[in-house]
């Protein structure tokens, strides 16, 4: 499970953590120490730890001030953290359905993310990614999953699945680009009739303008994004980065630094290519889909 800190209005979020990391590595460059950092913006040492550990939103006044203090002389560098902050700030003040959905759980901070990102990213290995899935497969999977023992629990769940998947449509649609493993069209999830309806859907979605569906093969073979599943989420700032979510059985890892963000893509990017084209994938999809009928 994400356990990133909850300190209502001071949450920690990943954008806030990303500011304040890089912060913290101008000034261990810098050779200046918290307490002098706090001096210079005439703020606590406690402001300083809470700052650099992404706990609470930063003003634009106290990182061009610190900038100075650390002898940063790059106006881009500072420009990039200037507009770091101001995207964390929207982030902290949105007021998204999710949080008032307490079935989002760990899931929460990636919606929020999602809900303000123009493009997605996702590898998916086992699994339909969530954007494409049907109420009835979600369903199968929180049932399967034994996580959720109340019905009505499952159905938030699956409640929230489907909210948002609003996302992929609207008059700013997201850009959503899902590379599928040909396992997870195979995996029976509830059974052939669930698992019909849902590849039906996958060719429906994939109909959409800002939905690109391509699949792995298994004749690929081995490749970059064997050992597990993950999303990239960008942003339209040019100075915002790439955000990486990495979801696993027992654990969601963030990927929060460009060097990590980039050997993402670049896997995703190899995975790709070696998948079907997007017609070659949807005939694919449809031919399994066929199979289950029999």
């Amino acid at each position: 499970m994400n356990r990133s800190a909850n300190l209502g209005n001071r949450a920690s979020t990943v954008l806030g953590r990303k500011l304040g990391g890089e912060l913290l590595r101008l000034r261990d460059a810098s050779g200046k120490t918290q307490h002098q950092a706090a001096q210079t913006i005439s703020a606590t040492n406690s402001k300083i730890v809470k700052m650099e550990q992404g706990w609470v939103p930063i003003r634009d006044p106290d990182i061009r001030v610190l900038c100075e203090f650390y002898e940063v002389r790059d106006l881009k560098s500072v420009a990039r953290l200037l507009e770091l902050a101001r995207l964390d700030r929207e982030r902290r003040k949105a007021k998204g359905w999710w949080q008032h959905a307490p079935q989002a759980g760990a899931m929460a901070e990636y919606i929020a993310m999602e809900d303000v990102a123009t493009r997605v990213r996702t590898w998916q290995q086992a699994l339909v990614p969530g954007l494409l899935q049907t109420p009835e497969y979600t369903r199968a999977l929180a049932v399967s999953e034994g996580l959720w023992e109340d019905p009505d629990e499952i159905e938030g769940l699956v409640d929230v699945r489907m909210k948002r998947q609003a996302r992929l449509s609207g008059p700013e649609p997201l850009q959503f680009y899902a590379v599928i493993g040909e396992s997870a069209l195979r995996q029976q999830v509830g059974g052939p009739d669930v698992m019909r309806a849902q590849l039906q859907h996958l060719l429906t979605a994939a109909q959409l303008p800002n939905v690109h569906v391509q699949v792995l093969p298994f004749r690929a073979g081995s490749h970059a994004c064997i050992a597990g599943s993950f999303s990239i989420v960008s942003f339209a700032e040019t100075e915002a980065m790439d955000v990486v979510h990495v979801d696993s059985i027992a654990a969601t890892v963030w990927i929060e630094n460009d060097a990590e963000s980039a050997m993402y893509r670049t896997f995703f990017e190899r995975t790709a290519r070696l998948s079907l084209a997007p017609r070659d994938s949807l005939s694919l999809i449809e031919t399994i889909s066929e199979d289950m009928h029999r």
